[in-house]
């Protein structure tokens, strides 16, 4: 124990506690992990893909693949950087697929504890994750979905479990395209209130 708290800032520390309380069950500590870190996930994720609804959902997938996997992280570095490489690459296998043109996913980055983490860029002619990602997205749909009020379930599910554009979903249900965007926005803010306490939900 001495040893890892010479190793790693206060900060970090404070991370581990968190997740060791967030495995045991504890709500309010994975509610702690995610308000620390949404939106400088959020803005590096926007950085890569340039489009504010793709940043809103690609961070909701990468919070939902970490906290499943909480039980797996090792204390060998911290928190924010097993984190943002989830969520990177997370985002690098959406830019392959959508054949988004950027030169943001070479670089590097540095975290929070100044820590220069690189980006694990997958072959592109392999694509091995594509599996994986649609398997990451169905676990967000079991675990958020049915706690959402009914009128947000099919839009969340048409744009998370379909991988339905905005256009295709306002075509779908026939609405206007700024309700929909408007009604899976609040849909985004429910699951994080959700997260937040899971008990105080509409």
């Amino acid at each position: 124990m001495e040893e890892i708290e010479n190793r790693f800032s206060s900060k970090a520390l404070e991370d581990f506690q968190l997740i060791d309380r967030a495995v045991g069950g504890d709500d309010k500590a994975f509610a702690k992990l995610l308000q620390r870190y949404k939106r400088p996930v959020y803005h590096t994720i926007l950085k890569m893909v340039r489009n504010v609804d793709d940043a809103e959902d690609l961070m909701i997938e990468s919070f939902a693949k970490a906290f499943k996997s909480l039980h797996r992280f090792k204390k060998d570095f911290t928190f924010s950087t097993w984190l943002f490489r989830i969520a990177t690459n997370n985002t690098i296998d959406f830019i392959r697929k959508k054949k988004i043109n950027t030169l943001s996913i070479e670089n590097t980055y540095t975290d929070d504890d100044g820590q220069s983490v690189s980006l694990d860029v997958p072959d592109h002619n392999l694509d091995p994750m594509e599996e994986a990602i649609k398997a990451q997205k169905e676990e967000l749909i079991k675990v958020f979905v049915g706690m959402l009020p009914a009128k947000y379930q099919k839009l969340v599910r048409l744009r998370y479990f379909n991988e339905l554009s905005y256009e295709e979903i306002a075509k779908e249900l026939d609405a206007p395209l700024g309700t929909v965007k408007a009604q899976l926005h609040r849909a985004r803010e429910l699951m994080y209130d959700l997260v937040r306490n899971k008990k105080e939900h509409i």
